[in-house]
């Protein structure tokens, strides 16, 4: 049976606190993540702390390693379904100037007072340093969703900050400017992943008119569901869901052959991101758009995909 968890109604005036807590231990991580559907583009920004995707903190949070000195941003363009730019830049620190406003790098996330979510990104391309400037500006539709504990007895933690928002990208190094929808949300535990949470997979699928995040976990644990809309946003957690088939990437890692919309099939997912433990999948049909990723995060720590990630990065030695 279906239950839920918590239910947000949509205020008058959206109120944006500051931005949460940022990880302080050894293998504790927080990230932010947003990604922005504008017609044929499609974009991902993610502001890390404790980097999942940095092989340096793999090895030095087992050694008492500080997870800001890890700090990352990630920044992915698409167009048609094809990589654009690549953005992955690691620095040795991160600061909140403001109470709404994180720096990492010359890069910035803003949550503003009215609501809006502004994310600017001021990097290069990895590995060959190209420069980039971006911005992907939210203006949520609904309130935020509540924050759940992804497994029972893991400290891993998830919560939607704006799953419905209008959204407008702008990347003025490739000229590009365009308006759609966007969704953002931050997820944070207090040890590595993979450690005790092997590794998830989950979509978010923007409707006509309402917006649905299916969150699917290992080990039987019953999937997590958000749905946010004119009504306001309710996080469930469900029953679990029947063997759905897969496909098997070119790295060995086993991905949905389909994208779902709850029981609707949105179709097959265009491969975006590929690696030996991390896909990203988009699929589009009609008004239906979805983004997902599949992760198994024990995968990353074996020093062979460790080495491999080097070359996704750059390092900046001084922020």
């Amino acid at each position: 049976m279906t239950s839920v968890l918590a239910q947000s109604l949509v205020p008058s005036v959206p109120e944006v606190p500051a931005l949460p807590a940022l990880p302080d231990a050894a293998g504790a991580y927080r990230w932010f993540y947003a990604d922005v559907t504008a017609g044929p583009y499609s974009a991902v920004c993610i502001f890390m702390l404790g980097s999942l995707f940095s092989p340096r903190y793999s090895v030095a949070a087992r050694r008492g390693g500080h997870p800001l000195e890890h700090s990352a941003v990630n920044f992915a363009l698409y167009h048609q379904g094809v990589r654009r730019l690549w953005v992955l830049s690691e620095y040795p620190r991160a600061e909140v100037e403001e109470p709404g406003r994180l720096r990492i790098g010359r890069s910035t996330l803003t949550h503003a007072a009215d609501g809006t979510v502004r994310m600017d990104v001021d990097d290069w391309t990895a590995p060959w340093g190209r420069p980039v400037r971006a911005s992907l500006t939210l203006r949520p539709l609904t309130p935020r969703g509540a924050e759940v504990q992804l497994m029972p007895g893991l400290p891993h933690y998830w919560q939607a900050l704006a799953p419905r928002s209008e959204a407008r990208l702008e990347v003025s190094s490739l000229d590009v400017a365009a308006e759609g929808l966007g969704y953002h949300d931050t997820n944070h535990g207090q040890e590595l992943l993979g450690e005790r949470l092997s590794g998830w997979h989950w979509a978010r699928t923007h409707h006509a008119n309402h917006t649905v995040v299916d969150y699917h976990l290992p080990d039987g644990v019953a999937p997590l569901r958000v749905q946010a809309g004119p009504a306001g946003v309710v996080c469930e957690r469900g029953p679990k869901l029947e063997a759905r088939p897969t496909n098997i990437t070119g790295w060995g890692l086993r991905i949905p052959a389909r994208l779902h919309a709850g029981n609707e099939v949105v179709g097959a997912p265009r491969l975006l991101e590929s690696s030996p433990f991390y896909a990203r999948l988009e699929s589009r049909r009609g008004a239906l758009d979805t983004m997902g990723e599949v992760a198994d995060f024990r995968r990353f720590h074996s020093p062979f995909i460790r080495w491999m990630a080097h070359f996704r990065t750059r390092v900046e030695r001084a922020a």
